[in-house]
């Protein structure tokens, strides 16, 4: 553990930022999956539950959470 104080806060943020990070990414991935069991199923609401999807892949691509071309794929295999 650091000893100085501002490398301590330091340690600090960067935890919470990674729990962020983490938090926002298994989001996705849940609702990424949700949208292609919603697709199987041929239930009602997959258009809600892909557009959903889609959004928070962008969120993470805006956040560079996601490599722009990943979301892009993931993104047109939410659209077929």
């Amino acid at each position: 553990m650091a000893n100085i104080k501002s490398a301590i806060k330091r340690v600090k943020t960067t935890q919470a930022a990674t729990e962020r990070n983490i938090a926002q990414k298994n989001a996705m991935r849940t609702a990424i999956k949700a949208a292609e069991t919603a697709k199987e199923n041929n239930a009602e609401n997959v258009e809600e539950l892909v557009n959903k999807a889609i959004s928070l892949v962008d969120k993470a691509s805006n956040k560079n959470l996601l490599h722009k071309n990943k979301a892009s794929r993931l993104k047109s295999k939410l659209a077929k």
